[in-house]
């Protein structure tokens, strides 16, 4: 088994809390609202948002993928801090699993940086190639990106 491990920070003019509270706080709701045809659903099978969470995501009519299973790894409300591990689904061909951390960190002007580190670890021989990556990160960006629209267009939510 071999880990790829990606980088990826994107600067915004929302503050670190409030996109936080969008993001990842409410971004179960907030995404398939907003960006359906990318992810149709997500449902909580078991517990109480916490780590151990177990999500269950069904992706929209836009993805080529039916559906992941993740669990909630980590969340510091107080420093802005989410970690989850994809472990289920059928985005996970030739991998064991996907990491993600996602840091949002206030910047000096009043926005954030919105700082993520995902892990694709691969089993026995799986491989993933370099527009797998960058598929996922565009799409990652895609939704960030949906998210920051949907605030700015509506500066009284959250």
């Amino acid at each position: 088994m071999g880990v790829i491990t990606y980088e990826t920070e994107v600067a915004t003019t929302i503050p670190a809390a409030k996109l936080f509270k969008a993001f990842v706080l409410d971004g179960d709701n907030l995404i398939p609202k907003i960006l359906p045809q990318a992810i149709k659903s997500v449902e909580t099978l078991e517990g109480d948002g916490g780590p151990g969470t177990i999500k269950l995501t069904t992706f929209g009519e836009g993805s080529q993928f039916k559906s992941s299973k993740q669990r909630v790894d980590a969340i510091d409300k107080e420093n802005f801090i989410y970690s989850y591990s994809i472990i289920e689904g059928d985005v996970l061909v030739g991998l064991e699993s996907i990491s993600s951390e996602v840091k949002i960190v206030p910047s000096p002007d009043g926005g954030s940086i919105c700082k993520n580190t995902s892990k694709y670890h691969t089993t026995g021989d799986g491989k993933i190639t370099e527009e797998d990556i960058k598929s996922g990160k565009e799409k990652a960006t895609g939704i960030f990106k949906a998210i920051e629209a949907y605030l700015l267009a509506n500066p009284n939510a959250y």
